[in-house]
């Protein structure tokens, strides 16, 4: 895999810390700019708005640039943003540092997506697009848990603070390693804007909202489940968080390589997998060990459907890679706030905790379905990733 990867993967990472990294430093926060956990949980709210909002815009405002320069651009806005985060000196110049950062994240997923998979064959595109999301993963892993505990311990401001570096750290990179192409054909909107007429990139874009809302209606309370149901304490909520993370890791990888081998099926598999395992953990979430063991499986399962729906969404939508690939990402944050909403009204409907990975077991059936009627549409020029 060319270097480029690895700097667009960083970059990634960089996006990932600074979009979930607020949620483990909300009391910080709320201590420090005198606002309630719940007013400073709409920084969270905020940031994921600016995405599904500002990614379509950002991406027709840099669509006449080369896809590097585009980059170069959305990157600068990212430092900017975080630089912004850590000098705001009230909640609401904190809000807006927020949405200021978002606004870069869906163009600069959307069509980093695209660059990283044309530095490879097209056999192996769906495993770049993996490696390159690879630095959301690790963000998760890594970056959430140290900013954290940077925050904690320097102030939270400091983590923004080095995030802001890192994203500097990674302009420079993608300044000096990414290649200029000479040959990439100028991006012509309204030609972009043509081609979203076609059924499979709208079928292709719900099939990510709903595997989305699937994987969060079940993440954004996976951590009462745990502490509730299955009796584990704050400190082991950590560690199962550590394990998810893994697990989310190696799913994507698996995800990357199992893509380019055949899409379709991919796709139906891990939708399938995501159903089962969802399902089972409402009976294992009483026991320690059957709860760990199927909370890694269900993510691994799940990430490894976010190369091939990258991957997916820009083959029915071939003609305008930038724009539908940057709705993609828009689509997750959908899909992320769907599933959160789908998740608390099973709670507030008294059902519990443990029904919930079985309204995220019906979503991902639903993805599933959408997945099938999306590719016997027969409409698009699929890649030769797909059967």
């Amino acid at each position: 895999m060319p270097t480029s990867l690895l700097v667009l993967a960083l970059s990634a990472f960089a996006i990932g810390t600074t979009e979930f990294v607020i949620m483990g430093l909300l009391p910080e926060v709320a201590a420090d700019l005198r606002v309630s956990i719940p007013g400073a949980g709409w920084l969270v709210t905020g940031y994921a708005l600016g995405v599904a909002i500002g990614a379509p815009f950002m991406a027709m405002a840099t669509a006449r640039l080369p896809r590097k320069g585009a980059l170069l651009v959305l990157m600068s806005f990212f430092i900017a943003g975080n630089l912004f985060c850590a000098l705001a000196a009230n909640y609401d110049l904190l809000m807006l540092a927020r949405v200021v950062t978002a606004l870069c994240h869906g163009a600069f997923f959307g069509i980093g997506s695209v660059v990283a998979a044309s530095l490879v064959p097209a056999n192996r595109r769906a495993s770049a697009v993996a490696l390159m999301f690879t630095g959301l993963t690790l963000a998760n892993v890594l970056g959430v848990p140290l900013g954290t505990a940077l925050g904690q311990t320097a102030g939270w401001r400091s983590t923004f603070w080095a995030v802001t570096l890192i994203g500097v750290v990674a302009l420079i990179g993608l300044w000096k390693v990414l290649p200029n192409r000479h040959d990439e054909e100028k991006t012509d909107l309204r030609a972009e804007l043509r081609a979203l007429s076609g059924a499979g990139v709208w079928l292709a874009l719900s099939t990510t909202v709903l595997f989305a809302a699937s994987m969060f209606a079940l993440f954004t309370y996976v951590a009462p489940l745990l502490g509730e149901v299955t009796g584990v304490s704050p400190r082991g909520v950590t560690w199962t968080l550590l394990l998810i993370g893994l697990g989310l890791t190696v799913g994507n990888v698996i995800g990357g390589r199992l893509a380019d081998w055949r899409l379709r099926t991919t796709m139906l598999g891990v939708f399938a997998a995501m159903a089962l395992v969802s399902t089972a953990l409402s009976w294992t979430s009483q026991a320690l060990v059957p709860t760990e063991i199927t909370l890694f499986l269900w993510a691994a399962a799940s990430f490894a459907a976010v190369p091939a729906l990258q991957v997916n969404v820009v083959a029915f939508g071939q003609g305008a890679p930038n724009l539908v690939s940057t709705l993609n990402i828009g689509a997750f944050n959908v899909g992320n706030a769907l599933g959160a909403w789908v998740g608390g009204l099973v709670i507030d409907q008294g059902l519990g905790l443990t029904r919930v990975p079985l309204a995220a077991a019906v979503l991902a059936v639903l993805a599933l379905i959408a997945t099938l009627i999306t590719f016997s549409t027969g409409k698009a020029r699929l890649m030769s990733v797909t059967e």
